[in-house]
């Protein structure tokens, strides 16, 4: 991602240029996962401007060998404060032509395309394993919160909530379970892996949301983990592309 190209690839402005025997990378990233600490960094750049997605290739940058690389600051999330997010910058980044992932300029764009599928795979993954959490945990809270003489678990609302949570998890796990299996054999399409991200991420969200209502006022509070989860949710129906995009994608295949 850059600062005005997210989901677009073809609007990336990062370029890296021939010079040498080797290229000369110039741009900037950002809300790149692990900025602050990573010392091997795969960049998506253009090494021929005028070819649109088909001038895009892969370049690989060591930090601590080159000049010219510097970290900006570490971006103040809602969420998911274990990893940094960060910018990133490249100002004449000198780098060697074997540096160039791949056989072949050109082929950045196929590379990347390649890889979506096991990436939102696993965003689903991770948005059945916070659906399954947050319901425990709700259990947990509603079982030992009392509330007009009787746990809340007693109440019918509270059962029939946690009802509905229940059934969007466990088909989110059987769906998801599928996928994996598709993963496994090489079968995964893009079309299936941009359902599973986008039906299981907003899934997630509506079960966490109506967990942490469950909860009352102490959802609201950080001491409590779905307050947690909650916060860490929302990225989910963002990052690995919008669930907008997913969509679009979906729809091209109908």
């Amino acid at each position: 991602s850059e600062p005005g190209a997210g989901s677009d690839l073809q609007s990336i402005r990062t370029t890296a240029l021939k010079d040498g025997n080797g290229y000369r990378i110039n741009g900037s990233k950002t809300f790149i996962s692990n900025g602050q600490i990573s010392d091997f960094i795969v960049v998506v750049a253009k090494t021929d401007p005028s070819l649109g997605a088909r001038g895009v290739s892969l370049m690989i940058v060591e930090t601590d060998e080159v000049e010219g690389f510097r970290r900006g600051k570490k971006l103040d999330k809602i969420g998911l404060e274990a990893q940094d997010t960060s910018e990133l910058f490249f100002d004449d980044v000198w780098v060697p032509a074997e540096n160039l992932l791949g056989d072949t300029e050109g082929k950045g764009f196929i590379q990347l395309m390649s890889e979506l599928p096991r990436e939102r795979l696993l965003m689903a993954v991770a948005g059945v394993i916070t659906m399954e959490q947050a319901i425990e945990a709700t259990i947990d809270y509603t079982r030992d919160r009392q509330a007009f003489g009787q746990p809340l678990l007693a109440l019918q609302n509270t059962q029939f909530k946690l009802a509905e949570c229940k059934s969007k998890a466990t088909v989110a796990r059987v769906f998801v379970n599928d996928c994996i299996a598709r993963a496994l054999d090489g079968t995964l399409d893009a079309t299936t892996s941009a359902i599973a991200k986008q039906w299981v991420t907003d899934a997630e969200w509506e079960v966490v949301d109506e967990c942490l209502q469950l909860h009352g006022g102490y959802g609201y509070i950080n001491d409590y983990p779905i307050a947690h989860m909650f916060r860490n949710s929302r990225i989910q129906r963002i990052y690995g592309g919008s669930n907008e995009i997913m969509k679009v994608l979906i729809a091209r295949s109908l």
